[in-house]
């Protein structure tokens, strides 16, 4: 196996493992849901939300990094590493839209104190 064929193999198993991410996350947070909800668990759709996009965040970076392995080490032209740069940019919009849906607060921001 040549050293292309390697990395390459590399980043379609990262690639799946993102996938397998965001499945099996939201598959377990539908299950959590489900459960909470045959309990009338209070505030169960939000926990729904935030578990299911912590799986879909997982699933972004992992994929992130695939393309940026096989980007990088691959097929370094000018073309390719424009099309990855337009992927990582809406990728981390994706990202932090996440981030501020799960959490109420930008990445950056500190968290708030409680009392």
């Amino acid at each position: 196996m040549q050293f292309n064929e390697a990395i390459d193999l590399v980043g379609k198993v990262i690639d799946t493992a993102g996938v397998a991410a965001m499945v099996v996350g939201a598959l377990l947070a539908a299950v959590r849901a489900l459960m909470g909800a045959a309990r009338h668990q209070p505030g169960i759709y939000r926990q729904f939300r935030q578990q299911l996009g912590r799986s879909i965040l997982l699933g972004l970076e992992l994929l992130v990094a695939a393309d940026i392995i096989r980007t990088v080490a691959v097929t370094p032209t000018l073309e390719n590493v424009l099309v990855l740069a337009l992927i990582v940019a809406i990728r981390t919009f994706l990202s932090f839209s996440l981030e501020l849906e799960i959490t109420g607060r930008w990445p950056w921001q500190k968290e708030p104190e409680t009392q």
